[in-house]
């Protein structure tokens, strides 16, 4: 996954999205809906780098882990994240980030996340109840979170999970609600599958489909995904900064032939 690639992801408006097919290319999902059915992703170990302009060195880099288990009968996908911002002195600042999400559903169940600055957060999510505690840089004590959100949604960080989960064609256009702990409701956003395109990887050559994501209703843009039926399942992201400036994330499977 590339679970962590929407972390960095910046809303800019752009204008609306086109509309591609009529309405039966229309898939309009919920959390629990049956097409998506997220056990298509086995365990598997990825890398990923975050490029902001041409030619300029990664400023930042991930390894994400996703294990497959159960808990109490039920099918669960557990993925940690250890990140670290690069420098042109070496490594700043590390991060790690373990989620549990529903495996078919991929309703997020759990949410932890630290940092070397000394800030936490975790958190427990059931359905629309939100529980758990959140410390900054510098608190005595962690604060106490306690909260309610309108519906439940997918992780908005991991949302190039949705469309990855359902079965894709030319044309489809995917809404989905998505949901992270820094946002105060669900934001339904909108995924059009543009189609195959060969992308350009890590000095390798790549097929994957081609998906667009924007929010609904403003068709503010999020990011344009390229994903594949395989590890590392997202191995291009691209958007763009408030400057103006081309970001990209690149992913790169470390569990297979070829891998670091």
């Amino acid at each position: 996954m590339t679970t962590l690639a929407c972390l960095l992801v910046s809303l800019l408006p752009a204008p609306a999205f086109p509309t591609i097919g009529g309405a039966s290319d229309t898939l309009r999902l919920g959390v629990g809906s049956p097409e998506v059915d997220g056990r298509i992703f086995p365990a598997h170990l990825a890398r990923n780098r975050v490029y902001i302009g041409d030619g300029s060195p990664p400023v930042t880099t991930w390894t994400n882990e996703l294990t497959v288990g159960d808990s109490a009968g039920v099918p669960v996908h557990r993925w940690v994240t250890r990140g670290v911002r690069l420098g042109p002195e070496g490594a700043g600042a590390s991060w790690e980030l373990v989620q549990t999400y529903d495996a078919r559903t991929l309703a997020p169940l759990t949410y932890y996340r630290w940092s070397s600055d000394g800030s936490s957060m975790r958190l427990r999510i059931e359905g629309t109840r939100v529980r758990g505690v959140q410390q900054a840089p510098g608190d005595a004590a962690p604060r106490t979170i306690d909260r309610v959100i309108d519906r439940p949604g997918f992780f908005a960080g991991a949302s190039d999970l949705v469309p990855m989960a359902v079965k894709l064609r030319p044309g489809l256009v995917i809404t989905a609600p998505v949901w992270s702990p820094g946002m105060d409701a669900t934001e339904v956003r909108v995924f059009t599958v543009v189609g195959r395109e060969r992308v350009r990887v890590e000095g390798a050559d790549v097929e994957a489909w081609k998906v667009e994501e924007r929010v609904e209703g403003t068709g503010r843009f999020v990011a344009t995904w390229f994903l594949t039926d395989a590890s590392p399942f997202m191995v291009l992201a691209e958007m763009v900064l408030p400057d103006g400036r081309r970001q990209r994330i690149t992913g790169v499977a470390l569990d297979g032939p070829g891998g670091e």
